[in-house]
């Protein structure tokens, strides 16, 4: 899993005009308290938190002494160098995940790992927004990740684009949505995650 650490003006910057900077840096926190519960839940292997910029954020020591996740640097260079160099960590298969999609469950987690044991290649679950909230690989593909343009629309259509020349299968269960928006914290409410919700006085 890869997260930014919840530091003020680092974190979520797109819900800062909504929540400020603070508010928004303790949502991060939520958010990555949320995920790593997530994947821990799962129970379908080791889990690792990959902080950014580094991993020694207190939040991040905190969580890898309580649940014993295992700590990492996420390290330099773009989203897709980061995420290959978490796949190239892993005992392989993988699925990597972010902090960004509270809508991610562990039901998710366990589907997408079948997916992976039933023989195909990649999982994926693509986000409403265009891009992924997982990407499930069998064995690592660097093509997936090199010369991407992220944080754009067309993410996941590239993706899907890259799969097929490289000849891969990969199946998509289900598409979920990212919380990076003002208008998706109501979200948060609609699907019961209202305490995820930093109050006005936090």
């Amino acid at each position: 899993m890869l997260a930014k650490a919840p530091l003020p003006g680092f974190a979520k910057t797109r819900l800062i005009p909504a929540l400020g900077a603070e508010r928004a840096a303790l949502l991060q926190a939520r958010l990555v308290e949320h995920s790593v519960a997530t994947a821990c839940a799962a129970r379908i292997g080791p889990v690792t938190l990959w902080g950014a910029p580094d991993e020694s954020h207190p939040l991040f020591q905190s969580i890898g002494a309580r649940r014993g996740v295992a700590l990492a640097r996420q390290g330099g260079g773009d989203l897709g160098e980061r995420m290959l160099a978490a796949v190239a960590a892993a005992d392989m298969p993988v699925l990597v995940i972010g902090a960004d999609c509270p809508a991610l469950t562990a039901d998710h987690l366990r589907m997408a790992a079948d997916i992976l044991r039933s023989g195909a290649d990649a999982a994926i679950i693509p986000a409403e927004d265009g891009g992924y909230a997982l990407i499930g690989l069998r064995a690592p593909a660097p093509a997936l990740f090199s010369a991407m343009h992220w944080s754009v629309p067309s993410v996941m259509e590239e993706t899907r684009r890259r799969l097929r020349d490289l000849g891969m299968t990969w199946q998509e269960p289900v598409t979920l949505w990212d919380l990076d928006l003002p208008e998706d914290i109501e979200r948060l409410r609609q699907i019961g995650l209202h305490d995820l919700i930093p109050s006005a006085n936090a």
